[in-house]
Formats: structure tokens, sequence, C-alpha cells
């Protein structure tokens, strides 16, 4: 989500300055790749690239497509093949050894749901949404971004017989919260389409604005998560402190919940260093659903929490992680944000904790075919 906001934010400047620009997007890849299918880059017509398709290595010769496409007005899908080991007949050293399909649209900014539009919809609320891109292998059907799905809204940029379809197609994705590729028939000829199913971006709220609150924030920011800074003391809590803090809010832990919105994406990690008030926050937090406390400090702080609440033996702990973060050998402040933010990538991702090389399938496998 961070890469779209970013690609939102070049547009409007671009559209200021009255330039033209591209959307290209990764739609299907075959065998191994840096970036996988949703990977965006917008490119005006000045050569500004924002977001990324690759690693570097496709980026220029995608800049020259982009120009192409807008030049022509015309939508463009374009295959590069690494699987060949002469892949410098490309133009490019990928070393991925894989097909990435990349399509090209040019942005028109009188149609109300071109792509960029179609994302801004999509970013503006914190709801799944689902994206539907019609493009084809084998012919110039090259249809495009058709169609945004988001709650029991349908937005169609494209009207076509398929549209039915699609949507019903769209919300089995929004349902299963997994993207597919599949196949339709159209015009006689076949024509394929990427299914992408987008969540929310992690909302972290960290409660506790000391020095080591700070690191943690600031590389939430990075990874494009929504982070709100919560403390008692207005003096910590401040814009000043925290810069990059999406929210701050200075309250009670008795108060703190009814001042947010809480969904499946959101995160909590307590590192006041005041045990009572992460002891309320944690008994506030326990009587509803969160996907992910982590509590700052030894097992032995949590468990004498738990103790004082009198949480019964038998209540369901697992989204409750104490001591927060994976096991880094982390000591400063930066190592233990860099643990913190792992673990919590690691619980919303649904993934494993191993080394990549250790990993028998595909590092991105969150794809149905």
């Amino acid at each position: 989500m961070k890469e779209i906001k970013e690609i939102l934010q070049s547009y409007t400047q671009a559209t200021k300055e009255g330039k033209r620009t591209a959307l290209a997007t990764v739609v299907k890849v075959e065998g191994s790749s840096y970036r996988r299918p949703g990977a965006r880059m917008l490119v005006t017509d000045d050569g500004l690239l924002t977001g990324a398709i690759s690693g570097g290595c496709l980026e220029g010769d995608a800049l020259r497509k982009a120009l192409s496409a807008i030049v022509q007005q015309q939508n463009k899908l374009v295959t590069y093949d690494t699987t060949d080991e002469d892949d410098a007949k490309f133009g490019v050293q990928l070393g991925c050894n894989g097909i990435v399909h990349i399509l090209f649209e040019p942005i028109n900014a009188s149609d109300e749901l071109n792509p960029i539009q179609l994302l801004k919809m999509l970013e503006a609320e914190r709801t799944p949404a689902v994206q539907v891109t019609l493009f084809s292998l084998n012919n110039n059907q090259q249809l495009g971004t058709t169609l945004l799905l988001r709650g029991d809204q349908t937005f169609t940029a494209k009207q076509t017989t398929l549209t039915k379809e699609l949507e019903t197609d769209a919300t089995e994705v929004l349902t299963e919260k997994i993207s597919v590729f599949k196949s339709y028939e159209f015009n006689g000829q076949s024509l394929d389409a990427f299914i992408e199913y987008t969540a929310p971006p992690i909302a972290l709220i960290i409660a506790g604005a000391g020095n080591d609150a700070q690191p943690l924030a600031a590389m939430a920011n990075l990874l494009g998560w929504q982070t709100t800074i919560a403390d008692g003391r207005p003096t910590h809590a401040t814009q000043q402190r925290f810069a990059t803090a999406d929210q701050i809010i200075v309250s009670k832990p008795e108060h703190l919940l009814s001042q947010l919105k809480i969904d499946e994406q959101t995160a909590f990690v307590l590192m006041t260093h005041n045990y009572n008030y992460d002891l309320a926050l944690l008994n506030e937090l326990l009587k509803i659903k969160v996907n992910y406390i982590g509590v700052l400090g030894p097992k032995k702080k949590l468990h004498r929490m738990l103790d004082e609440l009198n949480i019964d033996p038998n209540t369901d702990l697992s989204n409750v992680y104490g001591p927060v973060g994976l096991d880094l050998g982390a000591e400063t402040a930066e190592e233990i944000a860099l643990s913190i933010s792992s673990e919590i990538k690691t619980v919303f991702s649904g993934s494993s904790v191993k080394s990549l090389k250790d990993k028998a399938t595909a590092i991105h496998s969150n794809f149905k075919r």
C-alpha cells in the first residue's frame, strides 16, 4: 500500500505540472522474479519513475515502453523472458530465470475511472478491496484495469459482456482473501485476468512515547504502516518527537480504545514502561478482538499481569506476544524495533520464521492459479 500511496502523490504532482503519465503493472509472473504480480510503477513523460516493477533491472526498458504507450495512448503488454541464459538480448540483465508480463496503461485524466482513480478509491478507505486487470498473452486485447470491488461497492471502468462474471469472481476473491488468475473467452479469443486482493496496511498502535518507541515508529513508517502513538504523558507524545506518526493520542488507558478504529489489520505494542498503564490497557484489549498484542518486557512481567487480571488459564491468548518480537539477538532500540516489526509482519502475513534458503516452495505463493 505504501507504493500505491507514493504513486498517487507522484501522479498528483505530475498532473499539476501538466505531465502525461502511464502506469506499469506486473500482471503475471512465471518462474522467479524480484517483484510479484501487483507491483506497480508510475512513469511520467519526462522519465520520472515512482514505484518499482523489478529490482532495478527492468526499469530502463520499461521506461521506453511506457513512453511509447503514452505517445500512442494505447495499452501495451510487454513480456520479459529471462529463462534464456542469453538475457542480454533484451537489453536487461535480470538474472531471475523467470517470465515477467507487464501491462502499460496510459492515464487519461478525463476518464473518471482510469487506473489511477481506482487506486485512489482503494487507498482512501481502510477496507479490503479487489481489482481486476484484463490482459491477453495471445492477442492485442489489453483492456487493462477494469473493475474495483470494495465492500458492497463495485466500480466498473470498462463494461463488457464479462462484467457480471468478473463481479462474481471478484466477490469470491474478496471473501477468500487471496488473489487469483483466471481465463475467459471474450470476442472469440482467450482473455486473462489478474484478480488482485488488497488488504489495508497494518495499523500499528504503539502504547508508549519513550525514546525506544521512536525507532519502531520510524520503521513502521518506512514499511508503509499507519502508526499511532498513545501515551498518558503530553510531554512525550508529541508530533515533534514522532514526526512520521499518523496520529498522536494523549490518553489514559481506559479511554484509549474509544478513540481508535480497530480492525483485523490492527496491531498493538505495549511499551510505556509504566506497569500500571500497560496493565490497564491489556485489560481493555483482552475484552475485544485484536489479532496482535505485543508486550515489551520479560515473560514474568506478562505472567504477573495476567495473574493480576485473573485471566482464566483456558483463555486463548495466542494473539498475545510477550516478550514481544522475534529472537534476533536484538539489544539496541533499533534492533528491538526490527525484532518487533518482523514479528508483526510474520503474524499478519501468516508466514513462518525461517531462512528463505530452507523454504521448499516459491517465495511468493499467496496466489491461486
